[in-house]
């Protein structure tokens, strides 16, 4: 027979308020989420994003709580995308561009000189094309909400020279997304383009693995880019924004009232952020010129013509296919 002796009866008492210990608070959230992004905390993203979430848990009572982990503070792009995957993080911001090595349609709204104002983007993203994207989304496992955030118009910066026409990219070391699209369509350019995560550009130009690279202004503002360059040319090439991405068990398992918050909040705050950013891009040529960067005007009419010349366009209309490439083409014009 089991005999109980009386250390090890306070032992087993000792233990059990482990167990209330170890309960839900009252009111403590029901779903506590991570939300991950790669921009700093200056950035109107980050800012939006941590609005949207205190809207959340406001709205929700407290059920739903999410934390906003900015300037890749969870991993670079590539492992947080895994990571989002796996369910280890439920919420990411990520560019199409990136997210097109799970799913290459995203690449689409990324093809040089497709959206000539963002009047065109957002009649894209917001209609036919990034319903297709989103709908590609959702068969990896990943739930897409249904505004997309800004990431904006793509400039080249050097630290050598700076780049005034397509021959000025022959031969250029080139830092680019983890992404074939970029690295292609600076291929078509003749440059030596090197795909690095974000995280790593600064030092990827400080030590020069790297001479120039290319990102929307209020990206190289808040990286600090313009210490480690001289020039940025003006050449609007690309556009990106950035796919508000969810695990879908995640987002799915959230009662139907307590989701419905969070994709108002967080589509509302998209479309804010998107504000933020044309306000801020209105202001940031003078602060870029103070911080050292010379700016520097192009014809984008030569470089488009200049893919068109290397096949680039029928390349990309090939690996995306018909039926996106013509719906790309109901809004922005025949490209190829």
């Amino acid at each position: 027979m089991l005999k109980i002796t009386r250390r090890a009866a306070l032992s087993v008492g000792a233990a059990l308020p482990l167990v209330a210990i170890n309960r839900r608070p009252a009111h403590a959230a029901e779903f506590t989420y991570k939300m991950a992004h790669n921009t700093a905390v200056t950035h109107p993203l980050h800012i939006r994003a941590s609005e949207a979430a205190a809207k959340v848990k406001e709205g929700t009572s407290g059920r739903v709580e999410i934390t906003v982990f900015p300037s890749s503070q969870l991993g670079s792009d590539t492992d947080t995308l895994s990571q989002l995957r796996s369910g280890a993080v439920e919420m990411f911001t990520l560019s199409g561009l990136i997210l097109s090595t799970l799913v290459p349609v995203a690449a689409i709204n990324g093809i040089g000189f497709a959206f000539k104002d963002y009047g065109k983007v957002w009649e894209a993203m917001d209609g036919v094309l990034g319903q297709l994207v989103r709908s590609e989304i959702g068969k990896r496992g990943l739930y897409a909400f249904e505004k997309q955030w800004d990431n904006g118009y793509r400039q080249i910066t050097s630290a050598t020279k700076p780049i005034k026409t397509p021959e000025d990219l022959k031969g250029f070391k080139i830092r680019v997304p983890v992404s074939p699209l970029w690295t292609g369509m600076f291929t078509a350019f003749g440059s030596s383009p090197t795909s690095i995560n974000f995280s790593e550009v600064y030092s990827a130009l400080q030590t020069h693995i790297v001479d120039g690279q290319e990102n929307p202004l209020a990206i190289i503002d808040s990286g600090k880019l313009y210490e480690v360059q001289k020039y940025l040319s003006v050449t609007n090439h690309m556009w990106d924004g950035f796919w508000l991405l969810g695990n879908k068990r995640a987002i799915e398992a959230l009662p139907v009232a307590d989701r419905l918050v969070v994709e108002t909040e967080f589509n509302k705050a998209g479309v804010l952020q998107r504000a933020d950013i044309a306000q801020l891009n209105a202001t940031l040529k003078g602060k870029l010129q103070a911080g050292g960067l010379t700016f520097v005007d192009t014809d984008p009419a030569a470089f488009r013509e200049t893919l068109k010349r290397a096949g680039f366009y029928n390349e990309w209309k090939g690996k995306f296919g018909d039926h996106a490439w013509g719906t790309l083409e109901s809004v922005v014009g025949a490209l190829s």
